[in-house]
């Protein structure tokens, strides 16, 4: 079994997961969500985020071709959600968002907040244009970072405050909408 690991696809792949996953613009969610129980399992929460997003790395394809869909398709699909993602980001409005979760448990943290319909979006639409081993290594980094968000939630808000928090979110927003017409431009032309 050949590797192919490419410094460049996994520095891409793990910015789009960052900004999909957008665990810092999270950070009011999670510190009202620890306000509401008092304690969020960071570990458990982030391995089962991992869990499912490499599970639906490897058999997202099968899903989609028990329903009748390619690759291509889904990319370009995913390209529209990433590119109003972004646009949330970017213009600071929700088009869609869940109401609060009663608790902090699995369901609320690790799916939907970071493995939610966005991510899994995102990773179909990598593995048409990536290898696989790279979009894994791109979702331990994150997975990573996001253990150590969730671990110091209080600590960043206050480093960073609302102002810095939004500065982030719109700056991950604008290279999540480059990213979105990158891959509608890279996928349309297999659907024709």
């Amino acid at each position: 079994m050949e590797f192919h690991f490419d410094f460049k696809e996994i520095a891409t792949a793990t910015m789009v997961l960052f900004a999909v996953i957008d665990i810092l613009g999270s950070i009011p969610i999670i510190v009202g969500l620890r306000n509401k129980v008092g304690h969020i399992q960071s570990e458990k929460a982030s391995i089962v985020a991992a869990v499912i997003m490499i599970a639906f790395l490897f058999i997202g394809d099968e899903i989609l071709s028990l329903i009748g869909i390619d690759v291509n398709s889904f990319a370009v699909a995913g390209s529209f959600i990433i590119f109003f993602l972004a646009i949330e980001m970017i213009l600071g409005i929700t088009l869609y968002r869940d109401d609060a979760p009663e608790s902090a448990s699995i369901v609320p943290i690790a799916f939907p907040l970071i493995a939610g319909a966005g991510t899994m979006t995102s990773i179909l639409s990598l593995r048409a244009e990536y290898y696989v081993e790279n979009i894994i290594v791109a979702i331990i980094i994150n997975i990573i970072f996001v253990y150590l968000v969730l671990k110091s939630s209080k600590k960043i808000e206050k480093l960073l405050g609302q102002t810095g928090l939004s500065v982030i979110r719109k700056v991950f927003g604008v290279i999540l909408l480059a990213i979105a017409v990158k891959l509608f431009a890279a996928n349309i032309n297999q659907l024709f």
